[in-house]
């Protein structure tokens, strides 16, 4: 099953992309997806859009795995994060794709065994699970494999 982890965000959208294989874990892509702060909101959500469907292409994805938003503060910023966490909910719907969801306390679960992990312990497990040579950068590229990890060891669970 390949799937596609996504960390939302309107300047840079995390994203990774793995294949389980029975028990392994195994990385095919990661990276962001960058838009440019001067552009207007509606031209960086088409941008977005966009690179999402040459992932689409790209990979047989099967299934999407999606953080959910949390913000303490900033309501502006929320609403922009969340119109385009909704772009990418169309995109992977555009594609007939499973949508799953996971909160930022389930991710860190699912990676580290501990819903209160710190970041640095989720990119450790993130490199350690994926068997990679150095942590995931940016930030947002290895928090969107550790949604997809996440993904990949709840799918059973999800499907009983």
């Amino acid at each position: 099953m390949i799937i596609l982890g996504l960390d939302p965000g309107l300047a840079t959208t995390g994203f990774g992309i793995i294949e389980k294989k029975r028990s392994k874990l195994i990385p095919l892509d990661y990276g962001v997806l960058i838009t440019a702060p001067t552009l207007t909101l509606p031209e960086r959500l088409s941008i977005i859009s966009k690179e999402l469907r040459k992932l689409f292409k790209k990979y047989t994805i099967e299934e999407v795995a999606v953080e959910e938003l949390f913000f303490n503060t900033n309501t502006k910023t929320a609403m922009a994060v969340a119109q385009a966490r909704g772009v990418m909910l169309l995109a992977a719907q555009d594609q007939k794709k499973s949508v799953f969801s996971y909160t930022p306390p389930q991710v860190k679960s699912g990676v580290c065994g501990f819903g209160k992990a710190v970041k640095e312990q989720v990119q450790y497990m993130v490199k350690q699970l994926l068997h990679l040579d150095s942590t995931p950068k940016p930030d947002d590229a290895a928090d969107a494999l550790a949604v997809a990890i996440c993904h990949a060891h709840s799918a059973k669970l999800l499907k009983i």
